[in-house]
Order: C-alpha cells, then structure tokens, then sequence
C-alpha cells in the first residue's frame, strides 16, 4: 500500500533535514528520503555553521536525524526516482520499487561537483583539493597553496586565497594566460604564475606534497584549489517538469541548477526545492536556513488548503435546526439571548 504524508522530503542533507524539524514541530506528517551521497562526505568539518563550528559532516546529519526524528518524522533510507502529480498530490517511486504519497513535495536532492580531470585531484577532493575559501581557507592559512586555472576565474580565485596566506601560486593549466593589468595585480600581491599543464598530484603519506606540471618539474604545495563543475541531481524534478538550467558568471558556464523563486517555490505548484540543488553557493548553515524558508511557505500553502476543505466541509453539512452561522454572535450565543 502506499503510504501518505503531508510532506515528503527527498534529500536528506541540511536542507531536508532543517525543512522537516520545521514541518515535523508543525505538526505535519513528513517523511525523510535520503540517498546517503551528501555533497560535503569528504570534507573533515562543517564550518561557518554558528554553535556546531568545526563539527563533522556525519555528525551534524546524525545529530538532525535525531532531532527532526524526536518531533515524529519518519526517516527512510532510499532514492526517490520520479515523481508526478496524483489528484491532489503526488506519487513519489522509490528506486526499490516502493511508492509514497504526499500532498507537498521538499526536494533537496543537491548537486555533484565534476572536477579537472587531473590524477589525483578526486582522490584528495575535500582534504588536501578545495573549493571554497570561507570553508577551508582558516585550515590551510599560511600554507603554501596552490590554484588550478581551468577557466577565466583562475586570477579572482588567486586573489582570494591570498586573504588566507601570502603563499599563492596560480597554476595556468588550461586557463586562459591573464592580462598585462592582471599579471600586474597578481605580482603586487607577490602571487606567482606557472605556465604550462599540470600533469597530475605529488602526496606524502597521503597528504598533497607537491603539483607535478607535464615537463616534470614538482612545485611544492599542500593545498590545490579547483573549480568544479556543479550538476544539480534533479531527476525527480525533471520527472515533473523541472528541468535544470546554465548558471553563468560573466558568460561562464558554472554549472546547471534548477531555478526557483521566493522561498524555494517552483512552477509547478506544490514543489518546493532548497539547498545546493538551486544555489550551488550555499553553505551547509545557508542551506539549513533555506530549508526552514521553504518549510514555512509550504506550511503556509497546505494551511491555506485545509482551511479551503474545511470551509467546503462547513457549508456541505445541514447546520442545526433555527441555528444558522449568521444567527450566531462571538461566543456561541444567539441574536436576543
């Protein structure tokens, strides 16, 4: 049999886990879908996230089950592979065959960062291989750090590192070769350029030790920082017709994502998204934050529709003999009582 929610969240990272404690404390029925591939498994520790600073990535999740768990929500592990609309709500198909219904649908399914094709650099994704200097630029402050060039925000993401340490080299790779007024600002700032590809990653006792580029010369380094492609995983989205879209920054292509307006609405009513699976930006503690929005505006939303049912209810049944609503005053008392 299919069972039925009020809401079923699909992606149970801090997006869905902070939407469901929110749904869950109002009352709502919401079941939990969680694919267990959260976006940030590599990493050591969240940061920037206030109170839970420095905690591991598992840990936080643990800690959310626990708390949206304690409020009645059912949490399930499995991957929802489609959904579509079912009169008043949907049917969401489960990869295992399964079926569930919900009268709303969360999905915060997040994204998949596609990295440079350089050996080494999935393996120490997360570790030593970085992204985000607001994540991971206090670990690696005065280290020697380098930036794979693999598109024109080589230069911006040299600049930025150089917040965290004077240590910076910017690796052209593929990256187009910067301009006189860039060259300038980069030596200013004592950051160096390496031309020519890098061919693959050095590691001592599996730690980054150096960038080996294709004419075999080693740089030493201990952190490298790429840029990823992101791919949101939208396929239950797509099944409904939402399908992702280029995000671009100067006219580059970032990434694919799937758009969403105020509060993580959709175009198709009753779907709301949060988290990385719409803005590939958002922190862990940002996309908990999304969660909540989206949670209250759907609680609005199903709020407004029982309130719709129960009128329809309310005008359906025979009211009580002499003892029609506009013969009422506040307090239950008849005109002349």
């Amino acid at each position: 049999m299919e069972q039925q929610y009020d809401v079923v969240v699909v992606g149970g990272g801090a997006a869905g886990l902070g939407g469901a404690l929110a749904l869950s404390r109002a009352r709502r029925s919401v079941l939990v879908l969680d694919a267990g591939r959260p976006r940030n498994a590599p990493a050591g520790q969240v940061h920037n996230y206030l109170a839970r600073e420095g905690t591991a990535p598992g840990e936080l999740l643990a800690i959310g089950r626990a708390e949206v768990a304690g409020y009645g929500a059912h949490l399930e592990s499995g991957e929802a592979v489609a959904a579509a609309p079912d009169g008043d709500g949907f049917v969401v198909d489960l990869a295992d065959g399964r079926r569930v219904r919900a009268r709303r649908l969360l999905v915060t399914t997040g994204l998949v960062d596609e990295l440079p094709e350089v050996p080494g650099v999935a393996e120490l994704w997360g570790t030593d291989v970085l992204h985000c200097p607001y994540c991971h630029g206090w670990e690696v402050r005065d280290q020697p750090v380098g930036v794979l060039s693999t598109s024109p925000f080589g230069v911006l993401q040299a600049q930025m590192w150089r917040q965290w340490t004077a240590d910076v080299t910017l690796f052209l790779h593929t990256g187009p070769e910067p301009s006189d007024d860039e060259r300038e600002a980069l030596a200013a700032r004592g950051i160096s350029v390496v031309t020519g590809e890098v061919a693959g990653l050095e590691t001592d006792g599996g730690r980054l030790s150096g960038v080996r580029l294709a004419s075999g010369q080693v740089v030493p380094r201990t952190a490298l920082v790429v840029l990823s492609r992101f791919t949101a995983r939208s396929a239950v989205l797509e099944s409904l017709g939402l399908a992702a879209v280029d995000q671009e920054m100067g006219g580059q292509v970032l990434g694919r994502v799937v758009p969403s307006g105020p509060a993580g609405a959709t175009t198709v009513p009753g779907v709301w998204v949060a988290g990385n699976v719409t803005d590939p930006r958002a922190q862990v503690v940002v996309s908990a934050a999304a969660g909540l929005e989206a949670a209250a505006a759907l609680n609005a939303d199903l709020i407004a529709e029982d309130t719709r049912l129960a009128v329809a209810a309310h005008r359906a049944s025979p009211s009580p003999a002499g003892a029609g609503p506009r013969d009422l005053v506040p307090g239950g008392r008849r005109h002349g009582n």
